[in-house]
């Protein structure tokens, strides 16, 4: 019996949480389906790793960005920076990890600039972008809204969602997907589980953000591209619906978002 195709549109697997044993790991992902990832950059001196990665498993695709909480990695050229890396590889297929954290952060100004550029970069390449928002949905509409107004605003991902139904509602009028990590299956996160059960069926992802975000029940361990199996069986579960049928939605949601083989 064949295993229904999965994507983790999100992971981090460059970190040294998985220096010891990634074949390991990718046999893993393998044997659950995983059939595309897609690695997040957090910031520019990554992006030589990541390549790396991405020469030697051919099911990873990445993107190249600057993550909200490291703006101090941001220099007057790395627009420039990022502009060539992506024009360089045909396997960069968005901008990102990009966005606004006020939870861990206060710096708005600083990051807005950050994110700004970022999102005109995306806007130049035509590339979808992947957005970090914590603590900052009013903001990150705000900003969203008013490029929509003058036709600057590009298609992307509001990754590891854990925002209101409302918030969501909002994010996918602008005309961006969903994208459900480890917190769907927490069980307090009763906003995450309501929008599960309501985004529309071609507008959500799924995703791992490992190694952060195990879950259940391995939540507090390291996580890891295979077990986006577990996050798709979740969201299934909330949705009331045959795990194939949701396996199937969201790998194609993610293959026409980021133009995945």
């Amino acid at each position: 019996m064949s295993v229904p195709s999965l994507i983790d549109s999100h992971c981090h697997i460059v970190l040294r949480d998985f220096d010891n044993d990634l074949d390991a790991v990718s046999s893993r992902w393998k044997e659950v389906g995983v059939v595309s990832l897609l690695h997040a950059c957090v910031e520019p001196s990554e992006i030589p790793a990541i390549r790396s990665l991405a020469d030697r498993f051919p099911e990873l695709r990445y993107s190249v960005g600057v993550h909200p909480l490291d703006t101090q990695h941001w220099r007057d050229d790395t627009q420039l920076v990022l502009r060539k890396a992506a024009l360089a590889d045909s396997r960069v297929v968005a901008i990102g990890e990009l966005g606004l954290d006020l939870y861990r952060d206060s710096n708005l100004d600083r990051q807005l600039a950050v994110l700004r550029s970022q999102l005109d970069l995306a806007v130049e390449l035509n590339l979808p972008v992947i957005v970090h928002c914590r603590d900052a949905a009013n903001p990150m509409l705000n900003e969203l809204k008013e490029r929509s107004r003058h036709d600057l605003c590009p298609q992307g991902v509001m990754h590891c969602w854990s925002g209101t139904v409302e918030e969501m509602n909002a994010f996918l009028d602008l005309g961006f997907y969903i994208s459900f990590s480890g917190i769907v299956t927490f069980p307090k996160a009763h906003d995450v589980h309501d929008c599960a059960q309501q985004v529309p069926e071609d507008r959500f992802l799924v995703e791992t953000d490992c190694p952060f975000l195990a879950p259940v029940p391995r939540r507090g361990k390291r996580n890891e591209p295979s077990y986006v199996h577990v996050v798709a069986t979740r969201v299934a579960e909330l949705r009331d619906e045959p795990f194939d049928f949701v396996a199937s939605a969201s790998t194609a949601n993610a293959r026409r978002l980021f133009d995945l083989p």
